[in-house]
């Protein structure tokens, strides 16, 4: 694209218009053409068949399934309880879906933010006469009018302008509005200063531009483009609950088809083989894992929100705790945005910052310069601008007073950008042209020739330049950010840049956030890798990162120069090392690193802050904005706002989110253990031929009643002792583990299901049942063997849910009673223990009968051997006993 460099009478001829505007029929046949000037979105699909889609995961099928054969077997033998049972089924389904709908839902909001910056409403020239139509009608070779306050409607070459300021931050990044002109400024478009960009700002000035491009090829547009080519994939935790899902759905079929086939050939009716499939299906898909883990999520979210962490995608929780890598900005992330005056270097001495005994003609033309050679203002608010220059101007104020800068009218600017490294402001003072400079040190001595001393100049030697470049290093190796200052009296407006007169030095210092080296320590600790990206030149990223303990000794700096022409071999190997720092980068390069580091395997939490942040946001695998300085777009499309900008919140995040990762683990190896004494009871039925020791409503009464509170107390436990002190978790680690399995299915599972047949026979043989006795459904001695059953299961759970509370550190040095929640949760297990067991109403439904206290408490020995068994078993993977490491540890 060249519309920035052609003349502007060839200009004209490329887009087919002229300073006229466009005739009504023109830009009518040219909408045809180009179509209308909005951001194209993905096509829509209706609400409902987005809905309908959370329908297709395997436990949704399963429990579907079982609800249809539950409704079949209603259908075979009505009146046994059956409709309930598959009511009972969809709705759990119908629920599961409707939580991950929400979810989804939200996702989809994010380039809705995009319209949001274009206006309604714009005034052009059409058939020769101003005229106010909608945005969206704007094309190619129209004249449009800016005013202040105005948002450009789309991308156009200005031509004319009267102190036309942009604010450009929604495209560039920069945070200090930039004067416009009619000549091309720089070789990129984005720099050129006769352009101006669709979604930007009108801060002040007015002007006229005719529109080169409108809707997705807008600069916006191509930025809306990247972010849907990065799609947002999924987050390790849902791949994770996925595999878990599929694995779990698999030994439900599997089981279920197996079993039923044996429960035909051994001569099981239709309905009893019928029943026993729902039954192996039920007691295998734990209903409520994903209610559990949203709700245990929301939790987390609420408490990290306390935290100044706003989460917006409740499964992002745990994306954070398996961080490898973070993608950090430094201007107001890593420090505070806030700059002050730390050196000044005038009349060859430094001088007293905060009380300047030196009132020299030097230093008053510098405390000049600073004022006028500025763009930041005084507001109702107060200063107002770049923190560079709101610092110069403050300090400069002292001296001169608010008063004086009116009187000194600028006539002519040449703005500071990333080429030229400088500023020059022409002003009338005392009747006099006087040109002030101010920029990089090195540039401003290359374009001085004299230097002021006192109140009289002398040249300036190679000597002295050599001297001056010695000090402006020393400040900057002292990480200050260090400003050089010339002016020269003039005839013209506009000014050669020669022959200028030096006159100070000023090194200016944007504190680190007080809380940021402990987080950078704690992320270290935690094997989490910090890389700065930084559009701020090498050596004040350098000066941060040192203080802040980012790097030990020599950084390995890359610019975003070097980082253009670098082969991918040597990129790979580079993002791989320590002590890494990129600077002077743009958002795409931030683009550029983000996708290299995940394909190198990290999982890459990165920090955004402008609408051309939002496609590194939205293809890392956590994306951060910022909740003060952000922009609507990059909250939107992140992941987590950061409503104090702080890099500390997100370490504090991270803790949060490995807690929550080892908490779905603690709370889905508790909901696993009752599958076995779930599972057992049919299976037992089939093989031995015994009455069927555990019925399916009560399978969901354990699933959805007696497991879930206490699950969600899981969700809600604190982190263990050495949370941050670990690696981060690999990115192939499992929820679902070998290990998990032997512990889940293996050890505690078998205890409960020993418990609860040691109950169940032991009713029935107390009530003088004999082996290979039928017993009905509706039998007092089979209902109160089941219930027997269920309630070893829900006494067992208990201690289960006990042990759940840590991996590695004992229940007794992490306190009994820290988790209340989890407590109220084991209360609630057993009231709904006791409402189905003692009260009458329940007992129809259930089909359960009272027990004595004696029968009640059969299952305690078994609790109790679980509960003591599993603190051994932490005493040896403490001390790091091999065996127990290896099979034992989940």
């Amino acid at each position: 694209m060249n519309e920035h460099k052609v003349s502007l009478e060839y200009f004209y001829k490329i887009v087919r218009s002229s300073a006229l505007g466009l005739s009504d029929e023109k830009a009518s046949l040219r909408l045809a053409q180009y179509g209308k000037n909005i951001l194209v979105q993905k096509k829509r699909y209706q609400l409902i068949f987005k809905f309908l889609r959370q329908f297709t995961n395997f436990f949704a099928i399963l429990l579907i399934l079982g609800g249809l054969l539950a409704f079949l077997a209603e259908y075979l033998s009505p009146g046994m309880g059956n409709l309930y049972i598959g009511i009972a089924l969809l709705v759990v389904v119908v629920l599961n879906a409707l939580f991950t709908f929400i979810q989804e839902y939200q996702s989809e909001q994010i380039l809705e933010s995009f319209k949001k910056m274009l206006p309604q409403q714009v005034t052009v020239i059409r058939n020769g006469e101003e005229k106010q139509l909608e945005a969206a009608e704007l094309t190619v070779g129209d004249v449009f009018l800016l005013q202040e306050g105005d948002k450009v409607p789309a991308d156009g070459r200005l031509i004319e302008e009267h102190q036309l300021k942009i604010d450009l931050s929604s495209i560039t990044g920069e945070s200090e509005p930039e004067l416009r002109k009619l000549e091309c400024t720089h070789e990129h478009i984005l720099e050129s200063r006769n352009m101006v960009f669709s979604g930007t700002t009108v801060q002040s000035g007015n002007g006229k531009a005719v529109v080169y491009a409108t809707g997705m090829h807008t600069e916006i547009g191509r930025i809306i483009s990247l972010t849907r080519q990065s799609e947002k994939e999924a987050n390790p935790l849902h791949k994770e609950i996925s595999r878990f899902i599929r694995i779990i759905s698999i030994i439900a079929i599997v089981l279920g088809s197996v079993f039923f086939a044996l429960s035909i050939l051994l001569g099981q009716l239709l309905i009893g083989s019928i029943i026993f499939a729902i039954g192996i299906i039920v007691a295998n898909v734990p209903e409520g894992l994903l209610p559990t883990v949203t709700l245990c999520l929301t939790i987390a979210s609420k408490r990290m929100a306390k935290k100044n962490a706003l989460i917006k995608n409740l499964e992002s929780v745990e994306t954070l705790g398996s961080t490898t890598v973070i993608c950090t900005d430094k201007t107001g992330t890593l420090t505070q945005n806030k700059m002050s005056l730390a050196s000044l270097f005038v009349d060859g001495m430094f001088i007293n910052v905060d009380r300047p005994l030196c009132k020299s003609q030097a230093f008053q033309k510098l405390i000049l310069n600073m004022s006028l050679c500025n763009n930041s203002k005084y507001t109702s608010r107060g200063l107002s601008g770049d923190p560079t220059e709101t610092a110069l101007l403050a300090y400069a104020q002292k001296f001169l007073g608010k008063k004086n800068i009116s009187s000194y009218p600028r006539i002519h600017e040449s703005p500071f950008d990333s080429k030229t490294k400088r500023m020059i402001s022409t002003c009338i003072v005392e009747g006099r042209k006087i040109a002030f400079m101010k920029g990089a040190p090195e540039v401003i001595l290359e374009k001085c020739s004299r230097i002021l001393v006192g109140s009289s100049t002398r040249m300036l030697t190679a000597d002295e330049k050599n001297k001056l470049t010695q000090t402006y290093c020393s400040l900057a190796s002292r990480g200050e950010r260090v400003l050089g200052f010339g002016y020269k009296q003039t005839s013209t407006a506009k000014v050669k840049e020669d022959h200028f007169i030096f006159l100070g030095l000023v090194g200016l210092t944007d504190p680190p956030r007080k809380e940021v080296k402990e987080a950078i320590r704690k992320a270290t600790s935690a094997g989490i890798r910090v890389i700065m990206i930084t559009g701020d030149h090498t050596l004040t990223a350098e000066s941060i990162a040192q203080k802040i303990g980012l790097i030990n000794g020599k950084p390995n700096m890359v610019t975003g120069d070097q980082l253009k022409n670098m082969p991918q071999k040597r990129f790979r190997s580079i993002l791989q090392k320590e002590n890494l720092i990129f600077a002077r980068t743009n958002p795409f390069q931030k683009l550029q690193i983000v996708r290299a580091l995940k394909e190198l395997g990290e999982i890459v939490t990165v920090t955004g802050d402008g609408v051309n942040d939002a496609p590194a946001l939205k293809h890392a695998d956590m994306g951060v904005s910022m909740g003060i300085s952000g922009t609507e777009v990059a909250r939107e499309a992140s992941d987590m706002v950061l409503m104090d900008d702080n890099f500390a919140t997100i370490v504090n995040a991270i803790e949060e989110g490995r807690t929550i990762f080892d908490n779905i683990k603690k709370f889905i190896a508790y909901i696993l253990t009752s599958n076995v004494p779930q599972i057992l009871p049919f299976i037992a039925f089939v093989l031995l031929g015994i009455p069927l020791p555990l019925t399916i409503v009560l399978i969901l009464a354990i699933d959805l009643g007696t497991d879930l509170l206490p699950a969600l107390g899981l969700g809600n436990e604190a982190p263990e002792e050495d949370v941050m002190r670990k690696k981060p978790r690999g990115k192939n680690e499992k929820l679902l583990t070998k290990n998990l399995l032997i512990r889940s299915y293996g050890i505690i599972g078998v205890l409960q299901a020993a418990a609860g047949f040691c109950s169940y026979f032991f009713v029935l043989y107390n009530g003088g049942w004999v082996w290979g006795q039928s017993l009905s459904f509706q039998n007092p001695l089979y209902q109160k063997a089941v219930t027997a059953f269920f309630a070893s299961v829900i006494i067992c759970q208990v201690a289960d849910v006990l042990i759940c509370r840590t991996r590695r550190q004992s229940i007794f040095r992490k306190g009994f009673f820290t988790n209340k929640l989890l407590y109220w949760g084991i209360i609630s297990e057993l009231l709904i223990l006791a409402v189905i067991v003692y009260l009458p109403f329940t007992h129809s439904f259930f089909g359960t009968a009272p027990l004595s206290l004696f029968e009640l408490l059969l299952s305690v020995p078994f609790a109790l051997i679980i509960f003591f068994g599993d603190e051994v078993r932490k005493i040896y993977i403490r001390r790091k006993n091999k065996f127990f490491i290896k099979y034992l540890t989940w």
